[in-house]
């Protein structure tokens, strides 16, 4: 099934529930209150409403550029890793065999590991399984660590190596952190409040024509939830519907098969 219609099956509902709610409930609300009490302050009410929801609208557009901003940061952030990965694999061939091959095997073993299960973990925020997984990296250190270069090639080969592990950890740090921001509790809570006292200061217009008024009431609504939902899925960037994507890893993972196949080809010839 197609991103965008997994994303439009999820945010339809939420749309149109929410512009259904805000109708219900300015009926109800005509049905309490006269429309005369409302014809009188109806100047006064839309100063106050332009007021309120240029400052609500101005706070949205910022934490959507926020989180969007964060959004691309994780994004980046997978793949410079992915990369980093495949050129520490490729970097370490020139090193001996025992740590070639350790090295290399712990590797393909971290890849398969974070496509599996730290994804998951991520978005679940099960740090038990981002630490083990972490831990494969401690093996490929220990593994550099214990190298014993026997040339000057390898010599020159083992301090990339040390700098391209380096760049590998830093930049998975830099994915993990990504995975764990989030909006603030007191920031969402602004969010959601915000968005009920600006749909719910339209009930207080005065429209000649109920149908006319609902149909106002029912957009805003509308289109402030889908803006909600917008923050909310890319606060979530590795659970959300709009999560970081796996391929980057997924190219690693076909990168190291390649590599392994020509090095047999090789052997072989």
């Amino acid at each position: 099934m197609p991103l965008w219609f997994r994303t439009f099956l999820k945010l339809t509902p939420v749309v149109a529930g929410t512009s259904l709610v805000a109708v219900i409930g300015l009926i109800i609300f005509h049905e309490l209150v006269p429309y005369s009490d409302l014809q009188g302050s109806s100047d006064s009410v839309g100063n106050y409403l332009q007021t309120v929801g240029g400052i609500y609208a101005v706070l949205l557009a910022f934490i959507v550029f926020v989180v969007w901003g964060q959004f691309n940061d994780a994004r980046t952030y997978v793949e410079r890793e992915a990369t980093a990965l495949v050129d520490l694999h490729r970097i370490v061939s020139g090193l001996p065999s025992p740590t070639r091959d350790e090295i290399q095997k712990e590797l393909r073993g971290y890849c398969d590991a974070v496509l599996a299960d730290e994804w998951r973990a991520m978005a679940k925020g099960d740090e038990a399984t981002i630490e083990r997984i972490g831990l494969r990296l401690e093996h490929v250190w220990v593994a550099i660590h214990g190298c014993e270069p026997c040339s000057e090639c390898q010599h020159t080969i083992y301090g990339e190596v040390l700098s391209q592990f380096n760049d590998l950890s830093d930049v998975r740090t830099s994915r993990l952190s990504a995975s764990r921001a989030k909006i603030p509790t007191t920031m969402r809570i602004l969010l959601y409040a915000g968005a009920f006292i600006v749909i719910g200061s339209m009930y207080l217009m005065a429209f000649d024509k109920l149908w006319l008024h609902a149909t106002v009431t029912a957009a805003l609504a509308g289109a402030v939830s889908h803006i909600l939902f917008l923050i909310v899925d890319l606060d979530n960037a590795f659970s959300g519907n709009l999560q970081v994507d796996k391929a980057p890893f997924e190219r690693a993972r076909k990168a190291f098969a390649r590599e392994h196949h020509q090095v047999e080809a090789s052997a072989a010839a």
